[in-house]
């Protein structure tokens, strides 16, 4: 009989593409040119390596509670473009997604973890 302990937890990617697959659920959500690219993106390599590394599970939904939380933020801004405020916030909101992305793929590339601020954690 199987003990817990006989049974592996992630099949194993060597350190070399855990980093490059953590790296790509972040820059899978630079697919704008597909409607909701950015956060299909992301989802589509998580699903694909997400039993393989415990890194690639966790900056996956790191990925996507980001990216859902962003779109989340743009629709509640679309409004306020008729008030004038909502203009230089969808701007601010744009830049803040492009800038944090670089940022947690470049921890993500080299083996770090990265925390997303205004994150909701859907996906725990």
């Amino acid at each position: 009989m199987e003990t817990l302990s006989d049974i592996p937890e992630k099949t194993k990617l060597d350190p070399g593409q855990e980093k490059t697959w953590a790296m790509l659920c972040h820059i899978a959500s630079f697919a704008y040119f597909i409607p909701l690219g950015h956060v299909l993106g992301p989802l589509i390599v998580w699903l694909i390596k997400k039993d393989e590394s415990e890194l690639v599970d966790d900056q996956g939904k790191e990925s996507l509670n980001f990216q859902i939380s962003m779109t989340i933020y743009l629709v509640i801004a679309i409004p306020f473009v008729i008030l004038l405020i909502g203009i230089p916030l969808l701007i601010a909101l744009g830049i803040l997604d492009v800038v944090l992305v670089v940022l947690a793929a470049v921890s993500a590339a080299q083996g770090n973890p990265y925390r997303y601020p205004l994150s909701i954690k859907f996906i725990k």
